[in-house]
């Protein structure tokens, strides 16, 4: 698929149906996580594949939005391993989990599997539930799977500021910065 094509299309599933994601498609996805880049190419990400009855069942104590998935993908950082930025001790974690997850979610809509960037979690339970080590950090949940044919975007999905509002080039106009 195009590449503007696809990030058009692509947009927040909330509706999936029975079919289980099929473990090449997952592979797939998995093989885009592995290709995306991260701080000084650590790969300090992690990724925990819930795709069994009784794992997603332990997600459902996790979070009330699932949305009757059969499959999800946790993005986690290991914080022992991430870059970090010697000028104030930053660590590069979330935003390596989330360059992670936007590809992963665009390898899914490539490979025709819907998916939501869902961060409304517990992370203590999240933890309590898939044996989290202390050094593995959540960042995103994506829950996934083939959409349902009722499956729509949601009503704010095409709809967008204008780039002036967004966009600045070489400073900020404290005037034009909401």
């Amino acid at each position: 698929m195009e590449y503007f094509e696809l990030i058009k299309k692509r947009y927040s599933v909330r509706s999936f149906t029975d079919e289980p994601v099929k473990k090449e498609t997952i592979d797939k996805i998995l093989e885009a996580a592995h290709l995306a880049p991260t701080a000084c190419n650590f790969q300090a990400y992690r990724v925990l594949v819930i795709n069994t009855p009784e794992a997603i069942e332990k997600l459902q104590n996790c979070s009330r939005a699932h949305f009757g998935t059969k499959c999800a993908m946790l993005v986690c950082y290991n914080d022992d391993e991430c870059w970090t930025r010697k000028y104030d001790g930053e660590k590069s974690g979330v935003v390596d989990a989330s360059i992670v997850a936007t590809h992963m979610m665009l390898a899914a809509e490539n490979e025709g599997v819907g998916s939501t960037w869902v961060m409304h979690f517990n992370p203590a339970k999240m933890r309590e539930e898939f044996n989290l080590p202390e050094n593995i950090v959540p960042v995103a949940l994506l829950v996934m799977g083939y959409p349902s044919p009722d499956a729509t975007p949601h009503e704010y999905h095409s709809q967008f500021r204008p780039m002036e509002e967004t966009v600045f080039y070489n400073s900020f106009d404290e005037k034009e910065v909401h």
